[in-house]
């Protein structure tokens, strides 16, 4: 029989949830509809002056060939870290999760790299690659590659998506192996006995039971990579070399706080966070609707 908990007062469950409810407020709905408000107006940087403008800072945005090739480039290098992410964090997962000795010292290490700011990870992988001291740019140099991120789009692209997914790859670890060490073991054992090999065990068995695990991550990834990876833009590229590393969230920036232009970054983000409420919204209504339980 369900227990339910029953409140004498109607006055209390609401004095229980004030704190979220004025955090919620007061850092998401209040800052949300400032830049929706902000969006259809022409300001002064200073503050000084307003004036309604409608729809143009949008119809700017999308007439402008400049923020259409940004738009390109976000959802390619949120492809690269999203399904990137995820596919070395599943296979540490699964590595993990099958070692024996040792086991908490290498979850341990794996966890480590979520604890580091993304401002740090990037100068860390920065100085890595970095074409003149970096250690790994040296040997791919002494290996014939011509990698220079400074002046190839290419190798600045890879640089940052490396740094992006090595910060989240501990995030991902944690759940996939949470998730791995929820599927009962009898059924891991039925399907080796009945002659099963690692692959097909893991194709047929583990990874349809990871589909929950596995969708949440996707979303949350796509999003830390529209989001989140500012930092990292900011440090490595600057969203160079030729623009080549320019995402979105760069761009408010850029039109923010170098430009000046309040308006055009307010409209830029809340592009962005409608693209976060679309993802989100299919996650709840389509996704875990067709996910394997």
């Amino acid at each position: 029989m369900e227990k339910r908990v029953v409140f004498r007062h109607r006055s209390l469950p609401w004095l229980l949830l004030a704190p979220q409810l004025a955090i919620t407020l007061v850092f998401f709905f209040w800052p949300a509809g400032q830049a929706l408000w902000q969006s259809f107006r022409l300001e002064d940087p200073f503050g000084l002056s307003s004036q309604f403008t409608g729809l143009d800072n949008f119809a700017e945005l999308f007439a402008s060939a400049d923020y259409l090739s940004s738009f390109r480039t976000t959802l390619w290098f949120s492809a690269l870290v999203a399904f990137g992410g995820l596919a070395i964090s599943l296979l540490l997962a699964v590595m993990a999760d099958r070692v024996v000795r040792g086991a908490g010292i290498y979850k341990t290490l794996l966890i480590w790299p979520y604890a580091v700011a993304a401002a740090v990870a990037g100068v860390l992988w920065l100085f890595l690659f970095s074409p003149s001291v970096g250690i790994l740019a040296v040997f791919l140099t002494q290996l014939g590659f011509d990698w220079n991120p400074r002046l190839d789009g290419a190798d600045a692209m890879a640089l940052v998506v490396f740094a992006a997914i090595w910060k989240q790859v501990s995030y991902n670890f944690l759940f996939f192996l949470a998730g791995l060490q929820s599927i009962p073991r009898s059924l891991i054992e039925a399907a080796a006995i009945d002659g099963a090999g690692p692959v097909r065990r893991f194709c047929t068995m583990v990874f349809p039971l990871l589909s929950p695990t596995t969708f949440f991550l996707l979303v949350i990834n796509f999003i830390y990579a529209f989001f989140d990876t500012f930092a990292v833009i900011d440090v490595v590229t600057q969203g160079g070399p030729g623009r080549a590393t320019d995402i979105l969230v760069y761009k408010v920036y850029n039109a923010g706080f170098k430009g000046l232009d309040l308006g055009a970054s307010a409209a830029q983000s809340v592009i962005l966070m409608l693209i976060v409420i679309g993802l989100t919204a299919l996650q709840f209504r389509y996704v875990d609707r067709k996910v394997n339980y």
